[in-house]
């Protein structure tokens, strides 16, 4: 894991990571991004197809904040996968800078999958989302993805996907492959990888081999901080909550082999009634999300974590420019 992003418009970014190895005849590399309704399955699925935890996933409705990209090595491609949030109607300044960042993402790939949830009806907010992809100046490939194959009948799996192709003619676009996975059973995720990787253009590899982000690692686990937070909470806190890594490294004094990575962060709600229900009664959700934050970034950074979790109130901090500026967005 880095710091740096290459650039995905101009300049060759194997060159900035000093990559020297000679690329395979007829090898393949480039960006691509899921996009769909929040609870899609996108985070699910990037997960599944990195082999391994880069981005948070929840049931909670707009849990991804950030584009965070997912490296898949292959023998024949490398493919660079970028998370994004999911685009929705804005209700504050951080809304409104969430889908800047999906719009921006779409810039930047050169293919687009598609995710329409197997379990429910293609709706507006799936027709408004292709619809706004058929209008880009210039539309990378789309893919349809129909996730969740796992949860409904062949039957239902078959009406879905005439759904899926009829919105070709509806909306003026047209797929390039429609297919149905299931993330969580690892269904057809190779067909999905294959189909994919030949969109994408002849290449070098992007990124130095076995790195599977190029995001920083507080970022990382500032996230998986807040997904431990986001399980059990009411449904209004989810948006309130954001997480600060104000320090992160190696404690020193250890002995050699059993290293401690401290970590202090710093839970961030808009309201002191929201601070109290992250707390809990005498501090019982506090403790719970931090044991639980801590096992995923032992996971993660492969290194015992101890885990300093405070919770602070910044007021209405999505909508003041300031506070999200100081905070990532």
């Amino acid at each position: 894991m880095t710091d740096g992003q290459p650039d995905v418009t101009s300049g060759d970014p194997a060159v900035a990571h000093g990559r020297t190895t000679e690329t395979p005849a007829g090898f393949r590399s480039g960006f691509a991004c899921f996009v769909g309704r929040p609870n899609a399955g996108k985070s699910t699925l990037t997960n599944a197809l990195v082999g391994t935890k880069i981005a948070i996933a929840s049931s909670k409705p707009q849990t991804t904040r950030h584009a965070i990209r997912g490296i898949v090595h292959r023998p024949d491609a490398q493919l660079v996968l970028i998370d994004t949030p999911g685009l929705h109607k804005p209700r504050t300044l951080l809304g409104e800078r969430l889908n800047d960042v999906v719009r921006g993402t779409w810039t930047e790939v050169d293919v687009i999958g598609v995710c329409l949830p197997a379990d429910a009806k293609i709706g507006p907010g799936d027709t408004y989302l292709v619809s706004q992809l058929a209008a880009l100046p210039k539309r990378p490939t789309l893919v349809a993805v129909a996730t969740k194959s796992d949860l409904v009948s062949s039957d239902r799996m078959a009406q879905h996907l005439m759904a899926i192709q009829a919105l070709e003619e509806n909306l003026d676009i047209a797929w390039a492959s429609i297919v149905p996975v299931s993330a969580t059973a690892g269904a057809q995720l190779d067909v999905l990888a294959d189909e994919i990787v030949t969109l994408l253009p002849e290449g070098p590899m992007l990124y130095p081999d076995g790195e599977i982000t190029d995001e920083p690692e507080a970022t990382l686990v500032a996230e998986l901080i807040r997904e431990a937070a986001l399980e059990g909470v009411r449904e209004e806190l989810p948006h309130s909550i954001t997480v600060e890594v104000e320090e992160m490294g190696l404690r020193a004094g250890r002995p050699e082999g059993k290293p401690l990575l401290d970590v202090y962060a710093s839970m961030i709600v808009e309201r002191d009634s929201q601070k109290g229900i992250v707390i809990g009664h005498r501090g019982t959700r506090l403790r719970e999300i931090g044991a639980a934050a801590r096992r995923q970034i032992e996971i993660l950074l492969g290194t015992p974590v101890y885990l300093d979790l405070k919770v602070k109130v910044l007021k209405e901090w999505q909508r003041n420019a300031k506070y999200l500026n100081r905070l990532g967005f």
